[in-house]
Formats: structure tokens, sequence, C-alpha cells
């Protein structure tokens, strides 16, 4: 049986599952191909049954710009032009979102290619720096050839974003509010997602993916698509915050990334870096802040915590 509810099925289209969700939550309703059924031996309370189980689909996916081919990543085959421009933007490869002046998916049988046409000054940057990306699920370091790679440059935080404060209620309750919202992961267990929330917690964008990297990816591309004012806002995401994900966040201008899981000692020195406040372990009403501190307050009790 499949982990949530079973999605209906149609001729033409065979799985398709659309949530109902809050009018003012952006999130695209599932498509077909991002689900498949297998035959799979379930073992429960000491018993064995053969079961059908929906499962989620995994597709190289290839972003290419001006015609040469930059990075391989495997990832759920949805909200591709959201993923396309927001690993752009965070991965440094432009800086706005206007200087993609082109976007075509093309698909064939072995996988999705993005072709995209940039500002021939990035594009002459970008073959600077050039390295493959393919491998694991998300993976943000595959390819990187010099240990001085490893780490990406992050900037600081624009002075607006920078003052933005957080109720601590509010960040538990964007991330609470997120679980609700994550319809391929009832179905498969198998994704993660991330998720935009203005100051008081109220989630506006939505977007899941079988890699952490490209759900934030995919969310930050939907925010810029969508011209969205992120200052004030937060990320919350249902992984670990890695180096690579508060980077990501820091390009993009959010001044608070917010996950379910823990962190890491190369991530809470990012977000320093660029003046993020980084928060992990949102379980419930209970958090850690693990940098710039001074951003987040609780109400109840009048006071914000200090670095």
């Amino acid at each position: 049986m499949p982990r949530g509810p079973s999605p209906p099925r149609s001729p033409e289209d065979g799985f398709v599952y659309a949530p109902t969700l809050p009018d003012a939550i952006e999130a695209p309703a599932l498509e077909p191909r991002v689900i498949s059924e297998r035959e799979a031996l379930r073992l429960r309370n000491g018993r064995w049954t053969q079961t059908a189980e929906s499962v989620a689909e995994e597709w190289p996916i290839a972003l290419q710009y001006n015609g040469i081919s930059h990075a391989v990543m495997l990832a759920t085959p949805s909200d591709l032009e959201d993923f396309a421009i927001g690993f752009s933007m965070t991965e440094g490869i432009v800086a706005r979102a206007n200087e993609i002046h082109d976007l075509e998916i093309l698909e064939s049988s072995l996988g999705i290619t993005v072709a995209m046409q940039i500002a021939s000054a990035r594009f002459e940057a970008l073959k600077q720096r050039r390295r493959s990306l393919a491998g694991r699920t998300g993976c943000g370091l595959c390819g990187v050839e010099q240990l001085d790679q490893a780490r990406m440059a992050v900037p600081r935080l624009e002075p607006v974003a920078a003052r933005a404060r957080f109720d601590s209620t509010a960040v538990a309750s964007a991330v609470h509010a997120l679980r609700a919202l994550q319809p391929l992961h009832d179905l498969t267990g198998a994704t993660h997602a991330a998720a935009f929330a203005d100051s008081q917690g109220a989630l506006s964008f939505v977007r899941e993916d079988v890699g952490r990297h490209n759900a934030l990816d995919k969310l930050i591309g939907a925010l810029l698509r969508a011209r969205q004012d992120i200052t004030q806002g937060m990320a919350v995401i249902t992984s670990r915050a890695s180096h690579e994900m508060v980077a990501k966040a820091a390009r993009a201008g959010l001044p608070l990334l917010a996950a379910v899981s823990g962190v890491t000692r190369l991530a809470i020195d990012t977000a320093n870096e660029a003046g993020l406040c980084l928060v992990g372990f949102v379980r419930g009403a209970d958090l850690t802040v693990y940098a710039q501190s001074c951003r987040v307050r609780d109400s109840a009790l009048s006071t914000s915590v200090q670095d």
C-alpha cells in the first residue's frame, strides 16, 4: 500500500494527486511522472505481505548554459524552471534572474535538459570555473577538483534583510505547518521539502524534491520568478542545514534558515560570515539558534537571545 492516501488514477495520466492547500500557498499539484508504483514485499508485525508501493521518481537533469552542459543533477522531474533558476542563482552562475535570457526544457529517453541562455559576461565567468556535478542526489560538491573550491563564497546580507527579527513561535509554527504540505513525501516517504514563510510564520511557497539541495533551489527559483520580497521572511527545510544549504540561502538574500534537523560547524561559520540567522532542531516549540541569535526573540518573555 502507498504511504499516504491512494491517488486517483486516470487512464491517460496515470497517477494524479492534487492536495487541498490554503489559497495563499503556492505549491503546484504533483505531476504524474514524479511517482511510480512498484511491487514490494513488506514485513509488518511478523507477517509478510505483497504490496504495491508508491515510490519517488529520480531523473537525471542536465543544466546547460549557452549550449554547454555544466551540471547533471539527480532530481524529482517537476518544477524544473524553478530548479534551473534557483540553481543558477545559488551557485553564483548569475547574480539576478534577469541575466537568464531564455530557458527551454528538452526531454529525451535519457533524461531532461534545461537549456538556458545567460548574459555573455556571466557565461565567460562560468567557463573559467566549469566543473562536473554528476553524482549523488542533490550533491553540491561532486566534481570539485581543488580543496579551495569546496567552500562556497557568500555575500553579506543586504541591510534591510539583516535587520529582520523573528519570534521563536513564528519559526516553530512555520516548520510545523510544512509537515502537512508535503504530498509527495506523504505518498513515498522519500523526499525533502523547502518552504518560504513571512515573519509571522505564515507559509506562502512550498517545493519538494528527492534532494534537499534541489528542494531549496526550487524554492528560491519560485521566489525569484514571483519577485517575492524575501527580506523579512525565512526558509524552512525538512533536512539538516549544511554549508551548501546555508550558502544557497545567503546568496538568495534570505535572512533566516530553519532546519528540522541539526547543523554543521561549517554551516554555522558560513551563516555568521553572511549575517544569516541559522536555526536547527526545530521540534514542536523547541529550537536551537546557532548563528545571529539576536534575530530571534521570545515574545512570551519579551526577550531577545543574545550572541
